[in-house]
């Protein structure tokens, strides 16, 4: 169904995402969910083009068109004129399949003259992204960056975020926001389970990013009861590898290779400096895992009273928590209950049900303004 007649329930989105971090398995996701109620999903992917495992994940969804450009994304160097083309392309892919929403996974595109209604999502900013990891605010060759999420913050609408943490930190760096909600991040359960555990703690993600702050869990790990696995690429954005020390690489993992460390771990330590949301703390969680995170806002928010927490600078104290776990059975196997209890809050269906709410929003509003315009 398109502009024509809008339903409370689209019957088709278009969704921005790329396949970089973890946009890509939010909007599969969802696209999942939305599969199983019919509706049909677009998404057009910008930036690095879906690697095999990630193309054979979508084609495994009935609803789900991939529609791929290698335009730069808007945090990369010099993309203005990418952004253009981008731009143009986008309005096309509109104007061709007549989407009931326009779903935005970043921000510059949500400042486009779409017809269909626009929800803007903010899963990280580079602004908020440099404050959490470098303690100061982002030098000024980021205002060409800034000025262009602004306007697609404000443009869109409505804006939403993984956690009201996010939403704050959106609100504090550009100003005012149109609607807003907060919608989590949600997955299915049945992907995560927990099987026999095992001495052993596990990190996930990006071994350079200093948000993820694994590079001080590897400072750690040679003088820890337990051995510590990490999985993720070690390779930097400059394509040079960044080894580790003390810790034992796993490289990057299939999905269901992943869930099965997942499901073997004991510990999931995850000492974040920034994280707007966090799927792989709630994988982990979902596996049974004890949790260790970086004492954050959006991580207090979500886990506080089903994990410990640690300040992101402090080793001694991560490598204190982390000794005293192993020495401790029963508090491991305690805190992996709790954890695991919170994560079932955070489902995919939660997570499609939120969206579809912010759609059936959208599209009402949209409905009564069309309405309103059609009287003489």
């Amino acid at each position: 169904m398109g502009h024509g007649s809008l339903p409370v329930r689209p019957s088709r989105v278009l969704m921005t995402a790329d396949a970089v971090g973890g946009v890509w398995d939010y909007a599969l996701e969802l696209a999942r969910g939305f599969a199983r109620l019919g509706i049909a999903t677009d998404l057009a992917v910008m930036g690095p083009a879906p690697d095999e495992g990630r193309t054979a994940a979508a084609a495994r969804i009935p609803t789900l068109t991939l529609h791929h450009q290698p335009f730069k994304l808007e945090w990369m160097a010099d993309p203005e004129e990418d952004l253009h083309k981008a731009g143009g392309w986008l309005l096309a892919l509109e104007k061709r399949l007549s989407p009931d929403i326009i779903h935005v996974n970043g921000y510059a595109a949500a400042s486009l003259p779409f017809r269909a209604p626009v929800l803007c999502v903010g899963h990280s900013c580079v602004l908020s992204w440099w404050r959490a990891v470098h303690g100061e605010d982002a030098p000024p060759d980021w205002l060409g960056y800034a000025g262009r999420v602004a306007d697609g913050l404000r443009l869109a609408d409505m804006v939403a975020a993984p956690t009201q943490a996010m939403l704050d930190a959106l609100l504090w760096h550009y100003g005012p926001l149109p609607r807003t909600r907060v919608i989590p991040n949600g997955r299915d359960p049945q992907q995560y389970r927990p099987l026999p555990k095992r001495p052993i703690i596990l990190a996930a993600g990006r071994v350079w990013d200093k948000a993820k702050n694994i590079a001080m869990l590897d400072t750690v790990a040679g003088r820890l009861p337990w051995s510590v696995f990490v999985a993720g690429t070690t390779d930097g954005p400059d394509g040079q590898p960044k080894p580790l020390h003390h810790a034992r690489a796993l490289g990057q993992l299939p999905a269901d290779q992943l869930a099965r460390w997942f499901g073997r771990a004991s510990v999931f330590a995850h000492p974040a400096r920034y994280e707007p949301f966090g799927l792989a703390p709630l994988e982990a969680g979902l596996s049974g895992c004890a949790l260790v995170l970086g004492d954050i806002p959006t991580l207090r928010e979500l886990w506080d009273g089903a994990a410990l927490f640690v300040t992101p600078d402090n080793r001694t104290a991560l490598a204190r928590v982390l000794t005293t776990l192993a020495d401790n059975p029963a508090r491991v196997k305690a805190l992996g209950a709790a954890a695991r209890k919170r994560a079932h809050e955070f489902t995919a269906v939660r997570m499609v049900r939120g969206t579809l709410d912010a759609y059936a929003d959208l599209l009402g509003k949209a409905a009564l303004k069309a309405a309103a315009s059609a009287v003489p």
